[in-house]
This record gives C-alpha cells, sequence and structure tokens, in this order.
C-alpha cells in the first residue's frame, strides 16, 4: 500500500514532535535540579519527597545517643490516647491516622515514647522533611548565637550584618531581628502569582530559587513600617539565615549540628536541604530532614526549658521568650519568634508547624510533646490536629504507672 506523499508528510512531522517533546521533557527533568525556572515547570507544587530533589547538608549525630524509653504498643497509655482521640477521629485513632497520609505519630512524656506509630510505608528509620518547622530550628540558633555573644540582641538593626541592603533602602536599619522572628518586619511578600517569574510569585521564588542570598538581598523591599502588621513572609526566615552565617562564621548546618544535633545525641544523621549545591546556601524556610524520633527531641528541649541532660543547650530566658505570646510588643497573639502560641485558656503551649500537616507540639507543663509527620494535612485539616493536641495535653493522665 502506498502512503500518498501528505500523509507521509504529516505522519514524518508527528513523529518529529513527538521526539522533539520527549527531548524536551527528558532535558527539563535532568535540568530542573539546576534552574529556578525548570523547578517550577517540572517539580510544580512543593510535595513531602522534596527532601529527595534538593542538595543537602549533612547534620552528623554524635556518641552517646540518647534513647528515649520505649514502651510496649499495650500500655495504658496508648490505649488512653487512643480513647480520647476516638470521638475526633470518628472511631480509631489509627485508622484516621493512616487514612489521612500521617507518616508518624509520637506522644513523649518524661523521656517516655508513650505512643508511637508510624503509616503509609515510614518506619522509625525514616526520614521526613520539616517544611516549615524548619523555622523554629533557626530561631533556636538564633537563641544560641545571642547566648555566645555571636549577636548581641534581638534588638540589634538588621543591617548591622546585611549592609548591602541599605544600598537599597535607609529604611532596612530600622528593621530589627526581632522583626524577622514574629513576621512583622513589613518586607513586601506576595504569595500569589500564577507565573514564577511574577512579582506575586514570592512563595515560588523563595522555595524554588537557586540562590536564596541572592534573592533575598535584590527582591526585599519595604511595603510598611516594622512592627505595624503581621505578614508571613518567607524572606524573613532567609534574612536570619544570612545573619547566623555572618555572625557565627560557619553554615548553618555546620552550627546546629556543633550546637543542637551532637549535644540533643540525635539518633542519626539529620540534614538541611539547600537552595543548590553552588550557593550552598540553607533553606530557612522549610528543609530540616530528620527521623521523627529526633524531631521530638527537639521538642523535649523546650520542654524542658533548654536543658537537656543536666546541661543548658539554651537559655531559660530564650526559651521563654520566644514561645510567649507578646502582642503588647508584637502585632499577633498567635506568633512569637518562628513559633506558633496560639493555644486556648492562656496555656504556655506552643508548636512548629509546617506544610503538610507536620508538627512538633510542646506542653511545658506536662513535659509532653507531640509529633505529627505527614504526606498531607488530612482530610479535617489543621483544626483537627490543634484540638486534638489541646485535648490529648488537658486529658493525658501522665501519673506513673506500674507498666511504665
Amino acid at each position: 500500500m502506498t502512503v500518498p506523499r501528505p500523509l507521509k508528510l504529516l505522519l514524518t512531522g508527528a513523529g518529529l514532535l513527538l521526539v522533539l517533546a520527549l527531548v524536551i521533557v527528558v532535558a527539563g527533568y535532568v535540568l530542573a535540579p539546576k534552574f529556578y525556572l525548570t523547578r517550577t515547570i517540572f517539580w510544580r507544587e512543593s510535595d513531602y519527597k522534596d527532601l529527595e530533589k534538593f542538595p543537602a547538608r549533612t547534620i552528623h549525630n554524635a556518641p552517646p545517643v540518647f534513647r528515649f524509653d520505649k514502651l510496649p504498643a499495650n500500655n495504658p497509655y496508648a490505649s488512653q490516647i487512643e480513647a480520647i482521640a476516638s470521638d475526633s477521629s470518628n472511631g480509631s485513632l489509627e485508622d484516621y491516622l493512616d487514612a489521612s497520609g500521617t507518616t508518624a505519630f509520637l506522644v513523649i512524656h518524661d523521656d517516655k515514647l508513650l505512643y508511637e506509630r508510624y503509616f503509609n510505608g515510614y518506619d522509625e528509620t525514616s526520614v521526613n522533611t520539616s517544611f516549615s518547622m524548619a523555622k523554629s530550628f533557626a530561631s533556636a540558633l538564633v537563641g544560641i548565637a545571642i547566648d555566645e555573644g555571636h549577636i548581641k540582641s534581638v534588638g540589634e538593626p538588621i543591617t548591622n550584618y546585611i549592609p548591602e541592603l541599605l544600598e537599597k533602602d535607609e529604611r532596612f536599619k530600622s528593621i530589627t531581628i526581632r522583626h524577622l522572628l514574629t513576621m512583622s518586619s513589613g518586607i513586601k511578600y506576595e504569595e500569589g502569582g500564577n507565573l514564577p517569574w511574577s512579582e506575586e510569585a514570592d512563595d515560588t521564588k523563595t522555595y524554588y530559587a537557586t540562590n536564596l542570598r541572592e534573592l533575598a538581598l535584590k527582591n526585599c523591599r519595604i511595603e510598611g513600617k516594622p512592627s505595624e502588621y503581621f505578614e508571613y513572609n518567607n524572606y524573613n526566615p532567609l534574612l536570619v539565615g544570612m545573619i547566623l552565617e555572618r555572625s557565627t562564621g560557619m553554615s548553618v548546618s555546620r552550627f546546629m549540628e556543633e550546637e543542637l544535633w551532637k549535644p540533643l545525641g540525635m539518633e542519626a544523621d539529620g540534614s538541611w536541604s539547600l537552595d543548590s549545591t553552588k550557593s550552598g546556601f540553607e533553606k530557612m524556610e522549610s528543609g530540616v530532614n530528620a527521623r521523627a524520633r529526633d524531631f521530638a527531641r527537639f521538642g523535649m528541649l523546650f520542654a524542658n526549658e533548654g536543658t537537656w541532660r543536666g546541661k543548658q543547650l539554651i537559655s531559660r530566658g530564650w526559651v521563654e521568650e520566644s514561645t510567649r505570646p507578646d502582642a503588647t510588643t508584637d502585632p499577633s497573639s498567635d506568633y512569637q519568634y518562628f513559633w506558633w502560641v496560639n493555644t486556648p485558656d492562656g496555656k504556655s503551649h506552643f508548636s512548629a508547624q509546617g506544610n503538610y500537616g507536620q508538627y512538633i507540639y510542646v506542653a511545658p507543663e506536662k513535659d509532653l510533646v507531640i509529633v505529627r509527620l505527614g504526606k498531607e494535612e488530612g482530610e479535617q485539616g489543621y483544626g483537627y490536629w490543634t484540638s486534638l493536641f489541646e485535648e490529648l495535653s488537658t486529658k493525658l493522665d501522665t501519673a506513673a504507672k506500674g507498666s511504665s
């Protein structure tokens, strides 16, 4: 059968287009890690597997490793927790945790794992990414840097450490480190924008840019007066990261390794995702990667007022100041130094929170920490988790039991 010439040309053209399309797709995935635009096109929305996409700097642990006391799965606390949660989860807590995309759920009291469950292919050795819980780690590092004299105080102008900003706008000298930590810097931030290069795409830029230092220096622009209003803004942690680098003379990851990871006796090495191999700057807004138990150790440090195994790793004053609501000097009563502090009834509970339902919830008066990590938030969303954590912290009887 002879194929008519027009049809032959059409088929040949279609084949060439298909080959070209395949080349573009393959090239895009190969180049995605290297360029901002290819990242936004091929990686698209952020994802719980992003720790596999970005380069990362290892945060080494060191012996002796601290071990939580692990109670048997059928201990009385576990049944209490299941009973308390049964109403809010409309049945079995474990069934809801599994169905909601949870990867890890831990309840820790007085160095004991009262409840530890893993789901959706994860186990105790699995590494999860923090998303915005990384900001709370950054807050702790600022406190340590102040304790050690690298930074004078949160009242210092950020231009003491980033003088280049003065070349853009003299008003940057009015912004202090405290303004960054309380998300009240007055720096402009636009979350929307369908196109990655638009001025409204700050969320995309601060997540996918391959040189976050350069991005912060170039894109930060003043919109309002500092401390006038609260606006969740990912330029703030980027500037905090630059201040930590310049004040301590080392990478943020290395500083955390020496001041937190090793002293806490973390169970395993962690890592902090980087903007790119070439730039080598930590994704300050989102990129701490660790096992669930090591996220819990960080929470326990704050539950214990900065003390760990008899050593004061962070001053009590910083722990208290960074996690208490203070609407007298800061515009939001729900947020303090990169910690969420919006708990009812005046309780001094606080939490680190990240996208897709990452939580480290701390109830200091109960010496209680709850960690929930996940692939997604779950259909009941943020309100379900915060209510559950509050209910557990209020109703869970942590008095000593014979089986403990």
